[in-house]
């Protein structure tokens, strides 16, 4: 073989190699829905939010990984021993462990509350309950059978879903 042709194959060989570090850590990165144990594993019991803590409603959570260890984890609580002040905009939890974006505006790592409003806003509070962060919120009229709270996979990044409203979460 030629002087030529090895350093050709070489060549090459490393162009394959390196695009396949590349293609794989961007189908790595693609945010995922988190579904049945890695759930279960992953959604807390209980919450604590504005001086009292509120069992999770199991069935009423869902998360999504954004790259290797990078989660979003939301879930209704039974917010039945709080005031009706607070039932009126706190549904529930809001957990990020880095940096994301819901609906292109920036909320930090960290532990929330969250609600959806009859006016079309998704409202994020930190544990005090003050806010945060406010969004407007699509509607899915097009959502066949709408619960309570959901995500989906979609091009545009994470949907989450309150009943048929529903905010983007794309990573930071």
């Amino acid at each position: 073989m030629k002087l030529w042709q090895k350093r050709f194959l070489i060549t090459a060989t490393l162009l394959v190699i390196t695009s396949s570090i590349v293609l794989g850590s961007v189908v790595q990165d693609k945010p995922a829905v988190v579904t049945g144990a890695d759930l279960t594993r992953l959604t807390p019991t209980s919450f604590y939010f504005k001086g009292q803590s509120a069992p999770t409603q199991m069935r009423n959570t869902a998360a999504a990984r954004f790259g290797a260890e990078r989660f979003v984890i939301v879930g209704l609580v039974d917010t039945s021993g709080y005031s009706a002040e607070v039932r009126a905009k706190y549904e529930g939890f809001f957990i990020t462990d880095s940096p994301i974006k819901i609906n292109g505006e920036s909320l930090g790592t960290g532990a929330y509350g969250f609600g959806f409003s009859n006016d079309g806003k998704m409202r994020v509070m930190d544990l005090a309950g003050n806010d945060v962060l406010t969004v407007s919120s699509t509607n899915d009229k097009a959502l066949r059978r709408p619960r309570p709270l959901t995500m989906t996979a979609s091009e545009e990044g994470i949907r989450f879903y309150s009943r048929r409203d529903y905010v983007v979460i794309t990573a930071n």
